[in-house]
């Protein structure tokens, strides 16, 4: 019995504006939710100073979470965690990738 499927993806080469701050990091993750037609519980997020963030937003079907390094190669890790089927946990990532528009990728696929 499959609880859902949890991504885990590490990003490279995003736009810096992207990951700087914590307010774009979230309005990022909102559209992403959108676009995912998920339901969205709660969000909390934190600024990191000079530059930097981490956000989560809480799922009715789970979470997404990111943590960004804009001084290391402008990079985020991310974990998209959904339990109301694959097909949303694919429009979710390829919003996703969209959005924070990296030059490179890797994703690790989990079933739970």
């Amino acid at each position: 019995m499959s609880m859902g499927t949890h991504l885990i993806v590490n990003m490279y080469g995003c736009p810096r504006e992207h990951l700087e701050r914590a307010d774009i990091v979230l309005e990022l993750m909102n559209k992403i939710v959108e676009k995912a037609e998920l339901e969205k519980i709660g969000e909390s997020s934190y600024q990191f100073e000079p530059h930097g963030a981490t956000a989560v937003i809480l799922l009715a079907e789970s979470h997404i979470s990111i943590h960004t390094w804009p001084e290391k190669d402008n990079s985020a890790a991310v974990d998209l965690f959904t339990c109301s089927g694959p097909e949303k946990n694919k429009l979710a990532y390829k919003a996703l990738i969209e959005l924070f528009k990296p030059d490179k990728h890797t994703t690790q696929e989990v079933q739970r």
